[in-house]
């Protein structure tokens, strides 16, 4: 067996791979649409490279990448931290991937590709990319910020999400049509994964015990060995090799041996993903790029505005500001892996041709346009909330001017009201005055009708011969009299008194 040209091929796409990967670190990008543009110049449908580089020659050990990113996402699954604040991860993860899904479902069929089309175009738009996401935590030193146990939350909640609807989707496209046996292929699907999240929760211990060696190279056989004996179980059943992959790391990540196992499956998977990616990219047409160039564009801008959205929502819920959305927002837009999965799937089932253009150029856009935005998310949100802030502050002043203006309003009716009121009030004081003063006159002329009737009487005699009885009663009349006069008059000047301190009170 002669592989000397094959090796020659797989030695040089790597090197332009680290050629390209060392320029896209300078300004940020990961390794995901570096792999695919590598693999895309080297494609036959472009013509660029004397080299045959054809995508059978590493479609092994793509699959043997496929294999290994989804076993180390399960393996990196952190089960004590969902399961712990479950309800919150749910209500969180869920309503991001419901709102993306949801409107993605609407596109796809808006589209008019066909109903399973629609789904597989539902499935890319619904979940970011947890390796991209992962890198970028790591890479902008964010692993310390209050949005951070959010979005790992967020991702952990899509990780579950892809088992579930890669199970679904296996069967959507196995092509089955009689109710029977898709029934039978989801009933069977789900079993296998209750059962295999089952033992990863409570079998944790007798698994350690079966992968008790220290011997380095036999261990890291034991568990390469384990995740493509899952991934072809997972074949068999009808939930993709992706999924079995998953769910033995999800099993091997329960137990005592986790950190020992990503010390070995993290580099390997880093090569042998390179080779998925790259895979990928070898099998697409740079000519169909046209034909979903519109599509590509509407859903770029739809994943944009959705978690712009979904991003501050999520903070929200979670108690966090708008800058932590912002953060939220750049670091979950991005797309990857899963997309390139449902793509890779969708061409075995036969589905419309442009899928595989479609989810190529678009990973291509957001795997580039969601780093740079997040390199930036800081100097983003300052703009953004500076603008807002400036917008509040005029909008409390615009309220402000038209509190005051309706105050001096309202001031000015209040003295229009007062000043008639005194006006009044003085047209009143002058009738009590007058009233006052008639009552005082009137009291005196009874006093001195009184007086002279006491004359008269004492001229007349009482008709009992004693005078002084009655010069005493003409002095008690007198008293009588002239007391009421006084005590009228008193009471006429209090009253007066009262009314001229009353005006003269600034609060009358």
């Amino acid at each position: 067996m002669h592989l000397g040209e094959e090796l020659i091929v797989l030695g040089i796409l790597l090197l332009i791979a680290y050629v390209l990967g060392r320029a896209g670190k300078l300004i940020g990008l990961p390794s995901i649409p570096i792999y695919m543009i590598v693999g895309l110049l080297a494609s036959t449908n472009t013509g660029w490279f004397p080299l045959s580089f054809e995508s059978d020659n590493i479609e092994l050990i793509a699959i043997f990448g496929l294999i290994l990113l989804l076993f180390n996402l399960g393996l990196e699954f952190d089960q004590d931290e969902f399961f712990s604040n479950a309800g919150r991860l749910i209500v969180s993860g869920g309503s991001y991937i419901a709102i993306n899904m949801g409107v993605g479902l609407i596109f796809g069929f808006m589209l008019g590709w066909g109903t399973r089309e629609a789904l597989i175009i539902a499935g890319m738009t619904a979940t970011s990319s947890s390796a991209i996401v992962t890198k970028l935590l790591i890479e902008l030193n964010r692993l310390a910020n209050r949005e951070t146990p959010m979005i790992l939350g967020v991702t952990v909640v899509e990780d579950i999400f892809i088992a579930i609807y890669l199970a679904i989707v296996s069967v959507v496209l196995s092509g089955e049509t009689d109710p029977g046996p898709v029934i039978l292929k989801l009933g069977i699907a789900f079993a296998f994964l209750v059962v295999m999240f089952g033992v990863a929760r409570w079998g944790g211990r007798v698994v350690s015990k079966l992968m008790r060696t220290r011997d380095d190279e036999l261990f890291t056989v034991l568990f390469f060995g384990l995740a493509v004996l899952f991934a072809g179980l997972g074949e068999v059943l009808g939930v993709t090799d992706a999924i079995g992959a998953f769910l033995i790391g999800l099993i091997i990540g329960a137990t005592k041996f986790r950190n020992r196992v990503e010390q070995f499956a993290l580099p390997m998977r880093d090569v042998f993903g390179a080779f998925f990616f790259l895979n990928f990219g070898l099998g697409l047409n740079p000519a169909l790029f046209p034909s979903v160039l519109g599509p590509v564009a509407i859903a770029v801008g739809m994943t944009v505005l959705l978690n712009v959205g979904a991003g501050q929502f999520v903070a929200w819920l979670n108690k966090l500001g708008p800058q932590a959305g912002i953060n939220t927002t750049v670091i979950l837009v991005n797309r990857g892996e899963f997309a390139l999965i449902l793509a890779t799937l969708s061409a075995g089932a036969g589905l419309d041709e442009r899928l595989q253009p479609f989810a190529g150029l678009y990973v291509l856009i957001m795997a580039v346009l969601g780093p740079v935005l997040a390199a930036n998310s800081e100097r983003i949100g300052s703009v953004v909330l500076r603008s807002r802030k400036k917008a509040e502050r005029a909008e409390a002043e615009s309220r402000r001017l038209e509190r005051e203006a309706r105050s001096g309003d309202e001031i000015a009716l209040m003295e229009a009201a007062l000043a008639g009121d005194d006006l009044d009030q003085s047209e009143v004081t002058e009738d009590d005055d007058e009233r006052e003063t008639e009552r005082v006159r009137a009291g005196a002329a009874r006093a001195a009708a009184g007086r002279g009737e006491a004359s008269r009487r004492a001229a007349d005699g009482d008709g009992d011969g004693d005078g002084d009885d009655g010069d005493d009663d003409l002095d008690d009349l007198d008293a009588m009299d002239a007391g009421e006069a006084r005590l009228w008059a008193e009471q006429a000047g209090q009253q007066s008194d009262q009314r001229a301190a009353r005006q003269r009170d600034p609060e009358y």
